[in-house]
């Protein structure tokens, strides 16, 4: 599913939210049917528990906490340490490289689709595996089919109900600042993780809001969403054909969906680790190019095909 700072803030009007809700209710019918024992969770990070300091391309959470950016949970999830550790052993035995965090900070891009699907951020035993989808330079999107192959070969063999979640996407290119244009005081923060004080977020907050509404009134400089190639890309996934967005670039990621676009990691795997243990169908679809939310948010879900 996509996630959006402002589904928590004032702006998007209700239809809209109501619609969306009603995509999330038919997600969330088939999660109670599905019983989950285990979520795993593939989300992004937009400057809050990852930073230029040291910013690795995946990283498994051992342990980790919400910062309660944008109204999320605020304070630990419920990480079960053991098999989150198991779980990087597998990948790196697999041939994927990626980090281990025994602390790890993750904000809504984790979070909200947790409290949307659940109620409760804490309510299932979680791993929240990270994929950088923001500060640049990127890594070619096959490592990220590679690494949900190497994550769904290791959850067949727990057996255990595992609920997996790609969140973000589609196309959005909303006000995240980059290293090559940030000044000091933002470079200060995404490189080094200097502690936002009260005031900043609550400016962030505001900055996010009044750029949501210039857009959806179609002013500002943002770039447009991308109904077309937001399609194209679920309909890949519909069909199976994971292996067809090995061809496509992170520059021509950015230049049709804009530059968050590159969210798309996590759903490419989650299908993965999906197809990884065969072919799949989709049941529950939904697309809305939602401009109040500065994104082409969906919903997917997916079971093995019978």
């Amino acid at each position: 599913m996509s996630h959006s700072p402002l589904l928590n803030l004032p702006g998007p009007s209700q239809d809209l939210l109501d619609d969306i809700d009603a995509a999330l209710a038919r997600a969330r019918e088939f999660i109670d049917r599905f019983d989950p024992e285990l979520v795993v969770i593939f989300a992004p990070d937009h400057y809050n528990g990852f930073f230029y300091k040291l910013m690795p391309p995946f990283c498994i959470g051992t342990h980790a906490q919400g910062v309660g950016d944008y109204g999320t949970h605020t304070g630990p999830l419920n990480v079960p340490e053991a098999l989150a550790a198991a779980c990087a052993e597998a990948v790196l035995s697999a041939g994927v490289d990626i980090a281990i965090s025994a602390s790890m900070d993750v904000d809504h891009g984790t979070v909200q689709p947790l409290e949307k699907l659940f109620g409760d951020a804490r309510a299932r035993a979680v791993i929240p595996i990270f994929i950088n989808s923001v500060a640049t330079p990127l890594g070619p999107l096959h490592r990220c089919r590679a690494l949900g192959t190497a994550i769904g070969g290791y959850l067949s063999t727990l057996h255990k109900r595992v609920l997996v979640v790609g969140s973000g996407g589609l196309s959005h290119d909303p006000p995240v600042p980059t290293l090559a244009t940030a000044t000091p005081t933002v470079a200060e923060r995404i490189v080094h993780g200097r502690p936002m004080t009260p005031e900043q977020r609550l400016a962030r907050q505001t900055a996010v809001m009044d750029a949501a509404r210039s857009f959806a009134d179609g002013a500002g400089e943002l770039q447009p969403l991308n109904p077309a190639w937001d399609q194209r890309f679920l309909e890949i996934l519909d069909n199976g054909r994971l292996d067809d967005l090995d061809q496509w670039s992170n520059s021509f990621i950015a230049h049709e969906g804009g530059n968050s676009a590159h969210e798309i990691r996590t759903w490419v795997a989650a299908f993965a680790a999906l197809a990884s243990a065969g072919p799949y169908q989709t049941e529950v679809r939904y697309y809305k190019p939602a401009a109040e939310l500065i994104a082409g948010f969906a919903v997917r879900t997916a079971v093995p095909a019978t």
